[in-house]
């Protein structure tokens, strides 16, 4: 015998435009990934008083990585979700096609923003490796300070561009008027 439990259905959200709501998303990933990753970093790299690129226990790569690939795929899914769920609830003024498979169009976007901010930021990384010597020490409040504004970024970033590849299946909700509503 199999239980089934049904997922509970989405908080009832209030109407708003797009705008609005992307910029409260906005706020409420922002802070708290700037937050956490400088406070996380910041522990990390004190305990040397100094970081390498990626030689070391405590190195920059360490962090930035996983944290450039992860982000960027966590904030992908749940903002999709979030915008066709208020879309669903028409607490949006934009409607999303039915006929999108929204579960593949998150897997396929998440991945892609993945592999490609954590190549781009593993190339910067490379890069400064190259530029600065092996032995370089580099300070730890500033690459504390460094990867909470990254994260920041990402999570500005990655609230936008999902959005803005959902767009194509998405379209302005329409009233339409009877000639009875008129007269009334």
């Amino acid at each position: 015998m199999k239980f089934k439990l049904k997922p509970p259905p989405p908080k009832k959200l209030k109407k708003t435009t797009l705008k609005r709501f992307l910029i409260k998303r906005t706020i409420y990933y922002v802070l708290p990934n700037v937050f956490f990753n400088f406070i996380i970093a910041y522990a990390s790299f004190q305990e040397l008083g100094y970081t390498h690129f990626f030689s070391g226990t405590q190195n920059l790569a360490r962090l930035t990585l996983p944290m450039a690939i992860f982000l960027p795929v966590v904030l992908t899914i749940d903002i999709i979700k979030r915008v066709t769920d208020a879309a669903s609830q028409e607490a949006i003024e934009f409607t999303v096609d039915e006929q999108l498979n929204i579960k593949k169009l998150m897997t396929k976007l998440s991945i892609l923003h993945g592999l490609i901010t954590g190549s781009l930021v593993f190339s910067l990384l490379f890069i400064g490796q190259y530029n600065f010597s092996k032995d370089y020490k580099l300070d730890a409040t500033a690459m504390a300070v460094l990867v909470g504004v990254l994260a920041g970024m990402l999570s500005v970033v990655f609230v936008y561009v999902p959005v803005w590849r959902l767009r194509k299946w998405m379209c302005r909700r329409v009233t339409v008027l009877t000639l009875q509503e008129v007269e009334a």
